[in-house]
C-alpha cells in the first residue's frame, strides 16, 4: 500500500481539527495553526459534520501561499522588534511598514489588506499609541489639577463681562 504524503494544508487542517476536538476555541485554534479565524469555522462545521477524515478530503484551492510558516515567523520575529532597528524613524509600527518590512526580508510584495489579513494570522491586533509624551511629569500634572485649575474655573453665579 503506498501512503500519499499530506500537503501542508491537510496537515493544518487536521491539526486544527484535532484541537477543536479537544475543546480548543476558534480563536486559539486559528492562532496555533496560523489561518484566519473564519477558516477555523469552516473546518469546524466540516469536522461536525464528518468527522476528521472530512477534513482530510477538503480539495485544495485557491493561489499557493507566498511565504511558508518560517518566512512567516522571521516576519512575526522582526515585528517584535523595534521599527526603529529596521531603519524607520519612530517607534511605531504601521500597516505600510510591515509591507516594507516583508518586502525587505522575503522581496514579496503585499496589498495592505493582506498584510492587515497578515498580521492577524500571526496574532497582532490593531493597538493606538497612548497620545501623552514619554517626557510628561504625573505629579507636575496631579499638582495643576488639585491646585491650579479649580481657580481657573468659573464659579456658579459669575458672569463673564
Amino acid at each position: 500500500m503506498v501512503q500519499k504524503r499530506l500537503s501542508e494544508a491537510t496537515k493544518k487542517r487536521l491539526r486544527a481539527g484535532r484541537l477543536l476536538q479537544k475543546g480548543k476555541g476558534c480563536a486559539e485554534v486559528a492562532l496555533a495553526v496560523g489561518v484566519a479565524r473564519q477558516t477555523v469555522y469552516t473546518w469546524k462545521a466540516l469536522l461536525d459534520e464528518g468527522g476528521i477524515d472530512a477534513l482530510r478530503c477538503v480539495p485544495e484551492r485557491g493561489r499557493p501561499a507566498q511565504l511558508d510558516q518560517g518566512q512567516l515567523a522571521s516576519v512575526r520575529a522582526a515585528l517584535l522588534q523595534s521599527p526603529t532597528e529596521h531603519g524607520f524613524g519612530t517607534e511605531l509600527w504601521t500597516i505600510k511598514r510591515v509591507g516594507v518590512l516583508i518586502e525587505r526580508l522575503h522581496a514579496v510584495r503585499f496589498s495592505r489588506a493582506h498584510v492587515w489579513r497578515l498580521l492577524g494570522m500571526l496574532g497582532f491586533s490593531a493597538q493606538k499609541p497612548e497620545k501623552r509624551a514619554i517626557e510628561r511629569d504625573e505629579d507636575a500634572v496631579r499638582r495643576w489639577k488639585c491646585g491650579t485649575w479649580p481657580s481657573l474655573k468659573k464659579k456658579p453665579g459669575e458672569n463673564s463681562g
